[in-house]
């Protein structure tokens, strides 16, 4: 595997005659590697020719100051693991390579209300650190391919929704959430819980699975209040949300009408750690 930290090095060895008409998978990461990413990255490896990681953590998406400080960086043991999975490159910027001092991060770009509802309500300003750090990633990586997990999936329809209006020359691969046995899905915050609260998470799971099992039988609005006040009554849980809501537009939906465009989507607090989730209903 080869690791680089500079953009040009990346470029000269992505741009080097032998990668001419290779295709490129690519799957963006901050690192704290676990099953989940690995499973974007032995996808990219059975459908690409090369497989490009990036590990950044990415300060201008964080709302908060302490969530960016406490956020687990493992590069050694990340390494080791991207070299397991036979990964080809790895991009590991300092933030001052992807954000040059004196350059103001910019994306013209309009999401309408994709990034204003649910975490976009509880995160003001977090897509569009998002947006701007995969749109840089893009132009340095210039990938076939990109994969991004469905556990994140606000954050996929907004990417979407950025390549299909900026025409960015790239596919974007939804992935399937990767679980932990007891349901939780996996993710790197999940490192920083207690023993007590790993134990609990998965109540999280049963919710979404409860509401999946109940669709036929309960109204929208009620069935989303009922799994609201099941995650609600734990009280380690601090509930941002649980929204019932149109897979396109990630606004709440009034009836059952549609069925193959509904998910579920939560957002939690436990403890000091933030937990999102979702489900598509009738999958």
């Amino acid at each position: 595997m080869n690791t680089y930290i500079l953009i040009s090095d990346l470029r000269k060895k992505l741009n080097e005659p032998g990668n001419k008409n290779k295709s490129v998978g690519f799957v963006p990461t901050m690192g704290a590697l676990h099953e989940g990413h690995l499973s974007l990255i032995r996808q990219s490896k059975q459908e690409n020719d090369i497989t490009v990681c990036s590990i950044f953590v990415n300060p201008i998406q964080f709302n908060n100051e302490g969530d960016l400080s406490g956020y687990p960086r493992m590069m050694e043991q990340d390494s080791k693991l991207l070299i397991e999975e036979g990964v080809d490159i790895l991009f590991a910027p300092e933030v001052d390579e992807m954000y040059p001092p004196g350059e103001e991060p910019q994306l013209d770009l309009d999401f309408g209300r994709l990034d204003k509802v649910m975490e976009g309500k509880y995160r003001p300003g977090h897509f569009k650190g998002v947006a701007i750090v995969v749109k840089k990633l893009f132009d340095f990586v210039q990938p076939t391919r990109a994969y991004f997990g469905k556990k994140d999936f606000q954050q996929l329809t907004i990417i979407k929704h950025m390549v299909s209006s900026m025409k960015i020359p790239v596919e974007v691969i939804a992935c399937e959430t990767v679980r932990e046995p007891d349901g939780l899905a996996m993710s790197s915050r999940n490192l920083k819980l207690t023993i007590g609260e790993r134990e609990m998470a998965s109540q999280i799971y049963d919710v979404l699975m409860f509401t999946k099992a109940n669709v036929e039988t309960s109204p929208v609005k009620k069935l989303q209040g009922i799994a609201h006040k099941r995650l609600a009554t734990n009280p380690a849980f601090r509930v941002d949300y649980f929204e019932i809501v149109d897979m396109q537009t990630l606004l709440p939906v009034a009836s059952w009408e549609n069925p193959e465009n509904i998910i579920a989507c939560t957002a939690l607090y436990l403890g000091d750690i933030r937990l999102i989730d979702n489900m598509e209903l009738f999958s």
